[in-house]
Parts: structure tokens; sequence; C-alpha cells
């Protein structure tokens, strides 16, 4: 009877596991149903892991929808800026630029991202 216990136990606990380390390695968070404090620590998280030449679409893939978007068609490549909120300046319930990092892509390619980034690129936009 002990045996029976113990087995009926222990396949219980091993099914639990299972289950569990499933859910843990399958799910995907979607950052836009995380709290406004939650996003701002998993995007400044995940901008922290980002490489120079992803994709767009991998780095949106990684991150989610931007909060803000900005956008030009230029000479030398078509550019774009995508917000992330990375941090609270004001209480107002709006996200602006300056609570979020910008990331910038030249022809979909990530090629900088910080506010001495986004600078940079407002400095260029105007020469041109």
């Amino acid at each position: 009877m002990k045996n029976k216990v113990f087995v009926i136990l222990a396949i219980g606990t091993i099914s639990y596991l299972a289950i569990v380390g499933a859910v843990l390695m399958l799910y995907q968070a979607d950052p836009a149903d995380l709290q406004w404090q939650e996003r701002e620590t998993y995007n400044a998280r995940q901008i922290g892991q980002l490489d120079l030449g992803m994709s767009k679409d991998s780095v949106i893939r990684i991150l989610g929808s931007p909060d803000i978007n900005e956008a030009k068609a230029a000479p030398k490549g078509d550019m774009q800026v995508l917000f992330y909120r990375t941090h609270h300046v004001t209480s107002d319930g709006i996200t602006t630029k300056d609570e979020c990092t910008p990331l910038v892509f030249r022809d979909n390619e990530l090629i900088a991202w910080g506010n001495d980034s986004y600078r940079d690129y407002q400095d260029n936009q105007r020469r041109e």
C-alpha cells in the first residue's frame, strides 16, 4: 500500500513539474499585456540585448509595437525611429519621447539607439 501511494505521488509530482516546465519554456509573454512599470523594465532589459544590424521585424517581434514611431524617406536610405518606453518622467497617462529610448533604423536595419543617436539622426535630417 505504501509503495502504491509513493508511486501515485511520484507520478503526480513529475507530471506537475513537466507541465510547469513546458509552460515556462513555451509561453511567450506579450509586452502589450504588461503594466506600464513592468513594460518599462521589460523594454530596457530587451533593448540591452539588441545587436546592431538586427531587422526591424526582429526587434518588433522581441519588443512588440513601439509607443511612438517616426519615418522618413531619405536619399541615403529610408529612415525610421521606433520609440519604446523605458523610464517614467511625468504621471500624466501619456507616453512621450522623453520617457522612451529611440531605436534608429535605416532600410529596416537597426543602426543605433539612444538619445544621442536620435539627436544625430535629427541633425542629419535637417541637413538633407
